[in-house]
């Protein structure tokens, strides 16, 4: 049975990360959607988070630091969708990423309605970027006039 971890309480250089799948994941999921969160979780090193009681630059280098240090193979970020404090970390692991210029792939995994689905990195990156949303949004409602 793997031990629960909390993301900012474990070493960077623990064997629980060298090399592993990791899953990111808002604290709350295993209580609210137990069988999403048992599903995603299942081959990966789990490490718990709540966006609402850290600071995202804390966060984002713990993340960086892991994929600097624990050379993870994948990462999977795994909130609620709809949450101003979950999107957080799926900004942040980019970052992270960018930061790090490493080539890891991270999946982004939110929970909608008890669906799990999946979003792209570039939907991630347009979640900062309001203008862009608005620019897409006009043309979508153009789209929709003629």
């Amino acid at each position: 049975m793997q031990p629960k971890l909390k993301l900012m309480a474990v070493s960077v250089t623990s064997p629980h990360l060298k090399g592993k799948d990791i899953l990111i994941y808002s604290s709350c999921l295993p209580v609210e959607h137990p069988k999403i969160f048992e599903e995603a979780a299942k081959g990966k090193t789990p490490l718990s988070i709540c966006m609402s009681e850290e600071h995202l630059d804390k966060v984002g280098f713990k993340i960086a630091t892991i994929i600097s240090y624990a050379n993870p193979s994948s990462i999977t970020i795994l909130t609620m969708d709809g949450s101003p404090h979950c999107t957080q970390l799926h900004t942040i692991a980019e970052q992270a990423k960018r930061i790090t210029q490493s080539n890891i792939k991270i999946t982004h995994l939110i929970v909608e309605k008890g669906a799990l689905k999946e979003a792209s990195s570039q939907a991630v990156y347009l979640s900062r970027h309001l203008s862009k949303i608005e620019e897409l949004l006009k043309k979508q409602t153009t789209k929709k006039n003629l």
